[in-house]
């Protein structure tokens, strides 16, 4: 039997932080839009990861809705650290970029959307919640968008 928080359908995201020319990315689960005017998004970051770095020395900020076609990067991007794996050469020295508003994301996402961070709140355990105000977007398919549940049947979560 599956536990309660892997029973529910979610999307998966990948967030890309920018620094000194840098991009890092992860895979992100626990993300909400909580409010529609002016639109905010609560992201939960595993504090001990190089995005939670990047995100409290101030970065620039992209969340991608990932497309199925995307679940290839998510052992890269989601199981392995920044703080250990270069995620900026891994990505750069493949076919899995493109440019987006000056940014470089991820190929084929459904969606790109350029973030400002708003506010932070601790204490929640491994994760604190980030809030962000939502600069541009861009949304390019509404299609074959990847969810928890891709991950549980491709064997990348239990």
């Amino acid at each position: 039997m599956k536990r309660p928080w892997n029973i529910i359908d979610s999307t998966v995201y990948s967030l890309a932080t920018y620094q000194n020319e840098r991009v890092n990315m992860n895979i992100c689960t626990y993300v909400s839009v909580i409010s529609l005017k002016p639109k905010i998004y609560a992201i939960a970051i595993d504090q001990q990861t190089q995005t939670y770095l990047n995100l409290k020395n101030g970065c620039d900020i992209v969340l991608q809705v990932l497309n199925i076609s995307n679940i290839k990067l998510v052992r890269s991007l989601g199981k392995k650290s920044g703080k250990a794996f270069d995620k900026n050469k891994y990505l750069n020295s493949s076919e899995y970029l493109t440019s987006w508003n000056n940014f470089k994301v991820i190929n084929n996402a459904n969606a790109y959307l350029e973030l400002t961070l708003k506010d932070i709140y601790k204490d929640f355990g491994d994760h604190d919640l980030f809030l962000f105000d939502i600069k541009k977007f861009k949304t390019n398919s509404e299609d074959n968008i990847l969810t928890f549940q891709d991950l549980i049947k491709n064997k990348i979560i239990l």
